[in-house]
């Protein structure tokens, strides 16, 4: 498998959700136990994280060169460890709680190992020359 693809699709499946939160917030206040999304302010709130998605997702499918797929991550780890931080403290309390955070730390932990990917799929590649042909 290329070493770019799983930070790819990361980017392309990121994109994917935070476009449908930004016109749907209920996707992301629902689980969350934070309401059905009738609230106007944590509407505005989940479409801002939603959009914040929807640009780093697409800048970690599109980054061209090594440096901006590992600045397009580090965005997404940030990110996700921001909404993990966020939540913990929100849902103190709450049912929902280890299930968010389960899925927040998920996403984070998913763009390292992305991020990982790539980074030890460059250093070991070789890469075909005339030599290496029957």
């Amino acid at each position: 498998m290329n070493p770019t693809a799983p930070g790819r699709i990361l980017g392309v499946v990121t994109a994917a959700y935070g476009a449908a939160v930004a016109v749907r917030p209920a996707i992301l206040l629902r689980p969350t136990g934070l309401g059905i999304g009738d609230e106007p302010e944590l509407r505005v709130l989940a479409r801002m994280v939603g959009l914040r998605d929807l640009a780093s997702g697409l800048a970690l499918a599109a980054a061209s060169t090594p440096r901006a797929r590992t600045v397009a991550a580090l965005v997404r780890i940030a990110s996700d460890t921001a909404d993990t931080a966020v939540f913990a403290r929100a849902l103190a309390g709450r049912p929902e709680r280890a299930k968010t955070l389960a899925v927040t730390s998920l996403w984070g932990l998913l763009s390292a190992a992305a991020l990982r990917y790539e980074q030890r799929g460059h250093r070991g590649a070789v890469i075909p020359t005339a030599a290496h042909l029957p």
